[in-house]
């Protein structure tokens, strides 16, 4: 899709996450560069444990005790570097600037209080002087999200079901008018034809209201239905990024092929999916040097064991591997190659 010019950019630059623990401060995030182009979505991939709850975190602020942002940058386009933010600045730039739609939505709700109590309180803490405006906006999210406003913000979450409360979530995520929107697994535990709805209102709520958006799944499928973009997560690293077809249509990171290559199939030969070996790597067990993949990786190479891969950029894609990095410099050579001419090899021998 073309980029929305009055959407925000979101730049993340040298983004390290520690966590605390009895074996001292081990990382969950290390050093990601990610950029969000102003007005597209980016989806994030990879197993539990790969750290994209906490990446997404990060654009909030809002990594908890035992962890901490350890080095780099969080900018936003009209906010600025939101890491140095604190106190009522960084309160009420979540929601205002920055919309977070939780992973489980029921948690993130008041058992207590009706939906429309909680959106009145919501509002009266972000100084909102026309609150009766805030709920005519509330309903009308609502409504074009297939619900009845009325009944909904009447309700108390148990009496909604989970898609239901999903929808609520989106709600308050966009009632302040935020213009960067983060989801964390927003179709997890939800059946498929809800799946679908979800994605097709983050899709439309997206490009109506102008909004840059980061989507959190562990679903390869859900990715392709709504992303312009995917980062492909894997031990605290970004280990693939570039538009999304591409990166699905030809993977060039091992472990993207390994997660495509491992969705279930429907039809056809189901027994081409097959399973990433070995284990995802744990805060305890991340290599200190080299790269995180190796272990599980089918391109192995001796380097991989010492030296950690750099993230490299080629015809719009990053990847970090030392494999590809070896592919690419053996096709830049042979291309070398067949583009010289005799006389100036020639030229090169008698020089």
């Amino acid at each position: 899709m073309t980029p929305n010019p009055t959407a925000p950019a979101v730049r993340v630059r040298g983004l390290t996450v520690v966590y605390k623990t009895p074996m001292g401060e081990l990382p969950a995030v290390s050093n990601v560069d990610l950029t969000l182009a102003p007005g597209t979505i980016t989806g994030v991939v990879g197993e539990s444990g790969s750290g994209k709850s906490t990446l997404a975190l990060c654009l909030l602020n809002a990594v908890q005790s035992p962890g901490r942002i350890a080095a780099g940058s969080v900018e936003i386009d009209g906010l600025g570097d939101v890491v140095e933010l604190g106190g009522e600045e960084l309160r009420r730039a979540r929601g205002r600037h920055v919309g977070y739609v939780f992973q489980a939505a029921q948690n993130s709700l008041n058992p207590l209080k009706t939906i429309g109590k909680q959106l009145l309180d919501l509002g009266r803490s972000h100084g909102v002087e026309d609150l009766r405006a805030l709920v005519r906006d509330a309903k009308d999210l609502l409504a074009r999200m297939g619900m009845d406003g009325a009944r909904v913000l009447d309700s108390y979450q148990h009496e909604l079901s989970g898609g239901m409360r999903q929808r609520v979530g989106i709600m308050l995520a966009l009632v302040l008018n935020a213009k960067v929107v983060v989801l964390d697994e927003p179709t997890t535990a939800l059946d498929m034809i809800t799946q679908a709805t979800i994605l097709r209102i983050v899709r439309e709520v997206h490009d109506e209201r102008g909004l840059t958006t980061l989507v959190i799944t562990h679903d390869v499928g859900a990715v392709a239905e709504v992303a312009d973009n995917l980062a492909v997560m894997y031990g605290g690293r970004v280990v693939e990024h570039g538009p999304v077809m591409e990166v699905l249509g030809s993977p060039r990171h091992p472990y993207t092929r390994g997660l495509i290559r491992a969705i279930p199939r429907l039809s056809g030969d189901i027994s081409l999916a097959r399973a990433l070996p070995g284990r995802p790597p744990t805060l305890g067990t991340l290599p200190a040097a080299g790269c995180v993949f190796r272990e599980r990786c089918d391109r192995r190479m001796d380097v991989c064991d010492t030296v950690e891969p750099v993230p490299r950029t080629r015809d719009g894609r990053t990847v970090a591997c030392h494999a590809v990095d070896a592919a690419d410099a053996d096709a830049d050579a042979d291309a070398g190659a067949a583009d010289r001419t005799p006389t100036t090899a020639r030229r090169k021998e008698y020089a």
